[in-house]
């Protein structure tokens, strides 16, 4: 199993949560959410997330039969429903919104993607902006060329000279 570690950024919101303590132990110290969880061989910080997403009822039944289900136990006189009702109420409720696709947070190398993908999609509007308005154009321009009663430019009608295209059959010469 590999443990996560706290950090300021990533789990830091269910610091309250698995810092929290369960009960004393024998020798006297307090025995936290974090501690429990790990003697379990559990992730803390999933196990938080996990909770947090799940439904407080459900969320709170089974983090009670967990906290029952700890080696040692808490002590006789702690009653596990009511302290994972209290355990529960610690996790932060932003969680579950949190994890809802529709409400996700931006991932850090996709929003480089997203802007570089805005620019390509940018950059074909344009061009196709200026592809259609050239289309547009030639082909105005060809139509006023072909009304009639519009002032033809000399190009488009002036007369090639005939010139007759050599043969290679021999020339008929006239006899006389």
């Amino acid at each position: 199993m590999t443990l996560a570690t706290p950090s300021s950024t990533a789990g830091s919101e269910f610091d309250e949560f698995l810092y929290a303590p369960i009960a004393e132990e024998n020798n006297g110290m307090l025995l936290s959410v974090l501690s429990a969880l790990a003697r379990l061989n559990v992730d803390p910080w999933e196990e938080a997330a996990r909770l947090a997403r799940l439904p407080r009822e459900a969320a709170t039944r089974f983090l009670t039969a967990l906290i029952a289900a700890l080696p040692d136990g808490p002590s006789a006189r702690t009653n596990p429903e009511a302290l994972a009702e209290r355990l529960i109420a610690l996790l932060p409720q932003r969680v579950a919104t949190r994890s809802h696709p529709l409400n996700a947070q931006p991932v850090p190398g996709f929003t480089a993607n997203r802007h570089a993908l805005n620019r390509s999609v940018a950059l074909y509007i344009v061009l196709m902006v200026f592809f259609l308005v050239t289309q547009w154009l030639m082909g105005h321009s060809s139509q006023e060329a072909a009304r009639p009663g519009t002032a033809a430019s000399p190009t488009v009608n002036t007369a090639l000279p005939h010139i007759p295209v050599p043969t290679s059959a021999p020339a008929s010469v006239p006899s006389g």
